[in-house]
């Protein structure tokens, strides 16, 4: 074990990994409670219940992505990265696919089932690499900054800061509300924890806001701590019936913007948080990621997986940096950390005490979290400013992550034209440009 992980050569041992293993579990831990949320669309009231998906079933095949996801990274990768399904891409398949599209749940994970399978594709072949670069960096950090934006702004409208005004559209909420003001508390608890640079800060910020709330009895006591595991098959192989019961629903534009978006969120998701913890570590070598082909792999591997357990889009966790810190240097950490994920099925009985207004601050730290990506867009550039800042703001005012990214990539082409750089525009963004601009005149103009 220790020479296949390359422990004498990396200068680590099993209590270092461990540990760090450990700490990146904790540091991902919250999206066990936010998944089943968001994907159930608990925070909508009055939906039809052919919309929600089970939160039970959701719970299990978020668990078990982020096990089997993370084990693939470990065992084929050997990076310590755990992975589970990504923040930002949920948002956008609950409340983007389903809520605003109006697209069955069952076909969303069709579009997730379809980019995982490109991925492999493209892994194998080499090619995500190439599509990855083609994409300027300065609409990677603003998709990455939009992301960050949106989630934020759903945190503080599950929180009840942000609520609906028919004068502004928006507005500062009841704050006299027991749950927003849990969730304020919450907010406000988390942030000291992180600023105190408290490993599995957004974890432990959680598991306090949710006893205060129970104290408070703002939320529900739960009936027991360990349980049975909840029923997997809502979702399972869910994905698949669409194929075979309505093949024709997936041969529209909008579909193809779904998985498109499924793509491009995680083309980029995935390869910043490579590079990020594979330089936290020490592991790059000059400016090239050894092993980035079987890492891309292992992510894209996860990501069919998960959607045939019932769960969106499987991409790897920039948390897996707290691990690093905390010692992890090999695949090993990342194997616990998969042990982990598979022991958490056992606690199901605990997420009745995570309500939205528990979930809400994790959210907005996620947020502020990927926000930090607009100190690399380069503002004084106009041609790059003007679609970097339509890109991020119109996530949030759009209320959808593919109108962000399609209005960006449209004035992209656009800008850079007339500012006279048009040699530096890959070709496959005007590729881009058609398939957005087709976006808005099929799917968001009928």
């Amino acid at each position: 074990m220790r020479k296949y992980f390359n422990f004498d050569e990396l200068g680590t041992n099993y209590r270092r990994e461990i540990i760090g293993g450990l700490t990146t579990f904790l540091s991902m831990a919250y999206i066990l409670v936010v998944n089943p949320l968001t994907l159930s669309l608990e925070s909508v009231p009055d939906l039809p219940a052919d919309m929600r998906m089970d939160a039970g079933a959701v719970f299990v095949a978020t668990a078990l992505a982020a096990a089997i996801g993370s084990l693939f990274m470990g065992l084929i990768a050997k990076y310590p990265i755990g992975l589970a399904p990504g923040m930002g891409l949920n948002a956008f398949f609950a409340y983007t696919v389903i809520l605003t599209y109006g697209i069955p749940w069952q076909t969303a994970l069709t579009g997730v089932l379809f980019s995982g399978v490109i991925f492999i594709v493209l892994s194998l072949s080499g090619l995500r690499e190439k599509i990855i670069n083609a994409i300027p960096s300065q609409l990677k950090f603003a998709v990455g900054a939009g992301i960050g934006l949106f989630i934020a702004f759903l945190g503080f409208q599950n929180a009840g800061i942000i609520a609906n005004n028919d004068a502004t559209l928006t507005g500062i909420g009841d704050l006299s509300q027991p749950a927003t003001l849990l969730a304020i508390f919450g907010l406000v608890l988390t942030v000291g924890l992180m600023v105190l640079n408290v490993k599995g800060a957004i974890f432990f910020g959680m598991l306090i806001t949710a006893v205060v709330g129970m104290i408070f009895k703002v939320v529900p006591i739960p009936d027991g701590v360990i349980g049975a595991i909840p029923d997997v098959s809502p979702t399972f192989g869910a994905a698949f019936q669409p194929l075979m019961n309505d093949p024709a629903s997936l041969m529209t534009i909008q579909f193809l913007v779904v998985v498109l978006t499924f793509l491009f969120v995680d083309f980029f998701d995935t390869a910043g948080t490579l590079i990020a913890v594979a330089q936290k570590a020490g592991l790059m070598k000059g400016d090239k990621l050894p092993r980035a082909g079987k890492a891309l792999l292992a992510d894209s591997l996860a990501t069919v997986t998960g959607a045939i357990f019932g769960t969106s889009t499987t991409t790897s966790y920039v948390e897996s940096t707290a691990g690093v810190a905390a010692g992890a240097r090999t695949g090993f950490a990342a194997v616990v950390t998969g042990v982990l994920f598979l022991v958490s099925l056992l606690f199901y009985p605990l997420l009745s005490v995570i309500t939205s207004a528990v979930t809400a601050p994790a959210l907005i730290i996620v947020g502020v979290l990927m926000v930090s990506a607009l100190g690399h867009i380069e503002w004084n550039r106009f041609e790059i400013a003007v679609p970097a800042f339509l890109t991020v703001i119109m996530m949030p005012l759009g209320y959808s992550i593919a109108t962000g990214i399609a209005v960006g990539f449209i004035f992209y082409p656009i800008t850079m034209i007339l500012a006279g750089r048009r040699k530096e525009i890959h070709p496959i963004m005007y590729g881009l440009f058609l398939i957005f601009v087709a976006y808005f005149v099929f799917v968001q103009g009928r």
